[in-house]
């Protein structure tokens, strides 16, 4: 079955493979990070902006996912409602997103490095 997409194999046995494409760890990670109270919305760059004004959702905006040797690396960009402490949300964020990939794909997250994009001024707690 060939792929363009990168994808990582987390289990084989006599029955066969399953492998994750990349970008659903990053679908994993987004989810979980919006879910956090005082995170606005995912960041991105220039292209997932003009994407998501288009009407196209892009459920991974904002992350960065590297998985090496069944370990997990997660960048995560995200802006914050005002009136929230960056550090809790980021904590908060961190644990979720961890949680999460962990828990729906049986990967060991190594690190989610949390980055603040901006502060949402239109959300108040």
């Amino acid at each position: 079955m060939a792929d363009s997409r990168k994808t990582f194999k987390i289990k084989e046995d006599h029955l066969g493979e399953v492998k994750i494409a990349d970008e659903v760890v990053a679908i994993i990670a987004g989810l979980a990070a919006t879910e956090v109270e005082g995170v606005s919305s995912m960041a991105g760059n220039i292209t997932n902006e003009i994407v998501s004004k288009l009407g196209m959702k892009n459920l991974s905006k904002g992350i960065f996912v590297e998985v090496l040797d069944n370990e997990v690396k997660v960048d995560v960009a995200i802006n914050i409602a005002y009136g929230y402490s960056i550090p809790e949300v980021s904590k908060k964020v961190q644990d979720r997103v961890k949680s999460a990939i962990e828990n729906m794909t049986g990967l060991n997250v190594a690190v989610v490095n949390v980055r603040i994009a901006t502060v949402d001024m239109s959300s108040d707690k």
